[in-house]
């Protein structure tokens, strides 16, 4: 009677469905799902600080495509055993529905990509991060959903009673374990993560903080590399690439939070005071219908 009843977090039976001749992953439908909120919210912030509506569109036309681009080059990159080996279909490197979307290279080109689409639209490339923080986090919360659909992004094994339960016929499955070992499921303890970074930026520091002139991009630096660094060292996947005894991608968290602190401390002694324009000069905001930065 008094013995502890176990549970645990069953992996799902499918990770596609079929809508007649079409197959749709659910992968790619939460990194989708992901985008569109992602693009909402940043829409309504940057439209709240004087944007034009429809502006954040235009800017994602060239963020995302860059961006899913260079998270998938690299993934293969920092994983070259998994696609590149005697009789591999050189195809899959391709597949970006199956998984495999490096959030650092997402990042990275992303920003390129964001970066081009901010000069057109004749506005700051900090101003648009600002406005995109919280929708980013969001988005990678909704991608780690994914994972949970694909049987991927779990840590050690553990007898917490939400361990999740991976299939011993899975590829990843760490050798020398007994099938039905639980695992730490890394995807859900990074969804929440994330989504807590969502609540403290829009209802906490946003609220008692002037979070312009990149402010709100260091902290989302901040806190996800400094969660995602943790997250690293529960995973058990293999990588290929260690520097200073640390996985690359442990490495690059922490140098992605550490950058975080740099920019919110050097963009306080710039920019003390609030951001009074988004567009990169006063004619751009007379011309997109927004307040001059003379205002």
């Amino acid at each position: 009677m008094n013995a502890l009843v176990h549970s645990s977090i069953p992996s799902p039976s499918i990770s596609s469905f079929d809508i007649g001749p079409l197959r749709v992953h659910i992968y790619a439908l939460c990194i989708l799902t992901g985008i569109v909120i992602a693009t909402w919210l940043s829409s309504k912030r940057l439209s709240s600080r004087g944007g034009k509506p429809g502006m954040v569109l235009d800017i994602a036309m060239w963020t995302v495509p860059i961006g899913i681009v260079g998270g998938r080059l690299y993934h293969v990159v920092t994983h070259p055993t998994d696609y590149f080996f005697p009789g591999a279909d050189l195809w899959k490197v391709l597949f970006v529905w199956e998984g495999g979307l490096a959030i650092f290279g997402s990042i990275l080109f992303g920003s390129i990509g964001a970066y081009i689409g901010c000069r057109r639209a004749g506005i700051r490339f900090l101003s648009f991060a600002d406005a995109l923080a919280p929708g980013l986090l969001l988005a990678q919360a909704f991608g780690r959903f994914g994972n949970f659909f694909n049987h991927e992004l779990y840590g050690a094994p553990t007898t917490l009673p939400w361990g999740l339960e991976i299939e011993p016929t899975n590829a990843a499955f760490p050798a020398g374990l007994p099938a039905g070992t639980l695992f730490q499921p890394l995807f859900l303890y990074e969804m929440i993560w994330n989504t807590l970074g969502v609540l403290l930026l829009l209802f906490v520091l946003e609220r008692r903080f002037n979070l312009r002139w990149g402010k709100a991009l260091g902290f989302y630096l901040l806190w996800y590399g400094t969660g995602r660094a943790f997250l690293e060292s529960l995973r058990l996947d293999p990588t290929e690439f260690y520097f200073l005894g640390l996985k690359i991608n442990t490495d690059i968290a922490l140098l992605v939070a550490v950058a975080g602190i740099v920019l919110i401390i050097s963009q306080a002694r710039r920019h003390p005071g609030p951001e009074t324009s988004i567009y990169l000069t006063p004619q751009a905001s007379v011309v997109a219908g927004a307040p001059s930065a003379e205002a």
